[in-house]
């Protein structure tokens, strides 16, 4: 057969997955870039992300949550645990997110997809209240009196003019996808895997929580409220199947129990153990319905 005349093939597997690899990191990056765009529509917004914020720290007095700066003076006790917490706010955050989603695609291809959609719904939904509720961070209340550590102690993120910063939103600071993000990365875990440890992944978060609050960056309520959205997010997302990344070559079925011997396969078994050939054996000499066979093989 020439090539003309070849008939067409499916595509191969590498290319398949190639092209699905390609859509997704597409997908991803899309998403990813409208919700940078869409965090810098309220960067103008200072009076009213200040008033807000005002509102805030009211709000969490009236609860008698713990004051964030609480939290900051612990680090503020040693350079390099306040230096060691503007690092992990700085570049722990994104690129652990980023390994997360990749090891789920490669190794948990079902719980990759559910990962991927909690996050598209709790980034969302974050975006959304960027735009409605600008909130400056308490590092720029005054009532606060907190320090913006990433300025003073390095490194950081942010320019020390809002104004001045066109690479990120420094009023959105509610609710904090640092935490969010990490208590799903910890959520997501737990689910894939299934270690005797996998609880500890649940550190991931609760450092963040510390860090995000620490730092001044964020409230104790923007982290509130990035877990009520979480969980309202896990809530419309389907679960993946239980079967959804069984590896290739599991058992998917027990198998069916032998039926008990009867009475005539339990005689013939009884005359095999005494050295008695059973009846009916073809191709056996001496038996009904048996075709001797000469020497050599041949008939």
């Amino acid at each position: 057969m020439t090539s003309h005349t070849t008939p067409g093939r499916p595509p191969a597997p590498a290319g398949a997955a190639r092209r699905r690899l390609i859509r997704e990191l597409l997908l991803v990056a899309g998403l990813f870039a409208v919700y940078k765009a869409g965090r810098l529509l309220s960067t103008g917004r200072t009076e009213e992300a200040h008033h807000n914020a005002a509102r805030v720290w009211d709000a969490e007095r009236a609860l008698h949550l713990p004051g964030e700066g609480a939290v900051q003076r612990l680090l503020l006790h040693s350079d390099a645990a306040v230096h060691a917490a503007n690092t992990y706010y700085a570049a722990v955050h994104f690129p652990a997110t980023v390994l997360f989603l990749v090891w789920l695609y490669l190794r948990r291809p079902g719980h990759y997809l559910w990962t991927r959609r909690v996050l598209a719904v709790l980034t969302g939904a974050a975006l959304a209240l960027h735009l409605s509720f600008p909130l400056a961070p308490p590092r720029m209340l005054e009532a606060a009196h907190l320090v913006d550590t990433g300025q003073v102690y390095g490194p950081t993120v942010y320019r020390a003019a809002p104004a001045a910063d066109t690479m990120a939103n420094q009023f959105a600071a509610m609710p904090s996808l640092h935490f969010g993000w990490a208590l799903m990365l910890a959520l997501g875990m737990i689910a894939a895997t299934r270690s005797r440890w996998r609880a500890l992944w649940l550190l991931h978060p609760l450092a963040t929580l510390l860090v995000v609050v620490g730092t001044a960056n964020h409230y104790w309520v923007d982290a509130i409220v990035a877990t009520l959205l979480l969980g309202a997010a896990l809530l419309v997302v389907p679960r993946p199947r239980a079967r959804a990344d069984a590896p290739a070559g599991a058992v998917r079925a027990l198998p069916r129990p032998r039926p008990k011997p009867g009475p005539a396969s339990a005689g013939a078994a009884s005359a095999a153990s005494a050295g008695v050939p059973s009846a009916g054996a073809a191709g056996e000499p001496g038996h009904a319905g048996a075709v001797p066979v000469p020497a050599g093989g041949e008939r």
